[in-house]
């Protein structure tokens, strides 16, 4: 039975980072159609939670590993290609999203990061998943077969369709979260991708009893009627979602969307248990030993109410409509005087550009060194990444202290010199 508790850690995982990541996901791409200070707004919007958010995703990783290593073993080989990118992808989308929010003001290149790395990580973890539930050749526990046999129609159809339900998230958050035009084209945009959500859910469906090599069991009662009421489930938090698009309470439509994602995920599942990897790999053959198991229920169960303590304290304090802070102009700097030395100015343009290009494959870089996305026997790629990013991180450090320096951040104020003098 240990499996069977693992094997539920892990889809209580994944749901909860498709329901929480889902929609900044989606308002990263929502974010693409906006214009100007809009994009900056979805992203500082955005801030509050993707950190937390993705931490479902890890613990998922972690959960799987530890507690079903067969699916771990032919998954990842299976799915390497579209996995790394989404990775990458979410590595990129954190930069962007970080360097805007640090930026004085708008930066249409950081915010195209932001909503083109969200559309890529997207469009990746559907091919994942419908890699997956195409079926991965498999042997003796193995994944036996080709780098490409992730690409199937089925995945490019789950891919897409992932994008619309993200989109969907998007939009009722956004609803949900921000006032005024936001506000509204959020609530005119919900409808149309919620039918469309259903389309893409209807040849999803009837679409994995062809892709799927598996029997599906649905002769079995209890399996039929589990599986027809999470179907029901999720058409009536639909007309929930439809029917709260552009009306108030604004936080209608995003309840009756995640209450769809959830049920929608629960069919799922109902359909394929104990198949987690089709045509015929089960949850007993790819688990570890039951002390394994024991161990990582216990200890995941001890963390649990960390995760969902930091998830919870971040929904509180950031509850309620987003509005933008109107920004203080900021003081002149003051630069300490030596001979002729002025501070330089910003460099602009091409300088500028290729500064950012260089930092952002050296960030690509050197993760996926320390990842070892590169494969191989090769155990110099975790050290030497590791040194790589303790010694860029230093540097950084110390360029950006020489810098305050020279451009006078840390000399006193004159009042606050005085004072001080004042008090010794």
């Amino acid at each position: 039975m240990p499996e069977y508790a693992t094997y539920a850690l892990v889809l209580l995982s994944l749901g909860m980072y498709v329901v929480l990541d889902g929609y900044d996901l989606g308002v990263g791409m929502l974010s693409l159609l906006a214009k100007g200070e809009s994009r900056r707004e979805y992203g500082e919007l955005v801030a509050t939670a993707w950190d937390a958010n993705e931490s479902w995703l890890v613990l998922a990783g972690v959960a799987l590993w530890a507690g079903l290593p067969g699916v771990y073993a032919t998954v990842l080989p299976g799915v390497y290609l579209p996995l790394t990118g989404m990775l990458l992808s979410i590595i990129l989308r954190g930069m962007g999203l970080e360097f805007q929010s640090a930026a004085a003001g708008y930066r249409r290149g950081w915010a195209l990061l932001f909503g083109a790395s969200s559309v890529a990580a997207t469009l990746c973890q559907g091919l994942v998943l419908g890699g997956v539930l195409s079926g991965l050749r498999q042997r003796g526990g193995s994944f036996s077969g080709g780098a490409f046999d992730w690409l199937t129609p089925y995945s490019v159809l789950c891919a897409l369709g992932l994008v619309v339900l993200y989109l969907l998230a998007g939009a009722a958050w956004l609803q949900d979260k921000t006032e005024g035009a936001a506000r509204e084209r959020a609530g005119r945009a919900g409808r149309p991708l919620l039918v469309g959500t259903t389309v893409a859910a209807l040849i999803l469906g009837f679409g994995l009893e062809v892709a799927d090599p598996q029997k599906f069991r649905f002769d079995e009662p209890v399996r039929a009627t589990l599986y027809w009421t999470a179907v029901a489930g999720a058409v009536a938090a639909g007309a929930v979602a439809w029917h709260g698009f552009g009306r108030r309470p604004d936080w209608r439509p995003f309840a009756g969307v995640v209450a769809a994602q959830a049920c929608g995920l629960l069919a799922l599942v109902i359909a394929t248990v104990p198949v987690i990897v089709p045509p015929d790999l089960g949850i007993h053959q790819a688990s570890s030993p039951h002390g394994s198991q024991t161990f990582l229920v216990v200890g995941v169960g001890l963390c649990m109410p960390v995760v969902l303590a930091y998830n919870a304290y971040a929904w509180w304090a950031f509850r309620g409509k987003f509005t933008q802070a109107s920004e203080a102009p900021l003081a002149p700097l003051r630069v300490r005087a030596r001979g002729s030395h002025q501070a330089r100015p910003e460099p602009g343009g091409f300088v500028a550009l290729l500064r950012r290009a260089l930092l952002t494959v050296l960030g690509i870089g050197l993760a996926a060194m320390s990842q070892d996305v590169f494969g191989g026997v090769a155990t110099w790629i975790d050290p030497v990444g590791i040194a790589l990013l303790s010694a860029t991180a230093l540097i950084a450090w110390l360029l950006s202290d020489r810098r305050d320096q020279r451009d006078g951040v840390f000399d006193l104020d004159p009042a606050d010199a005085d004072s001080a003098r004042a008090e010794t």
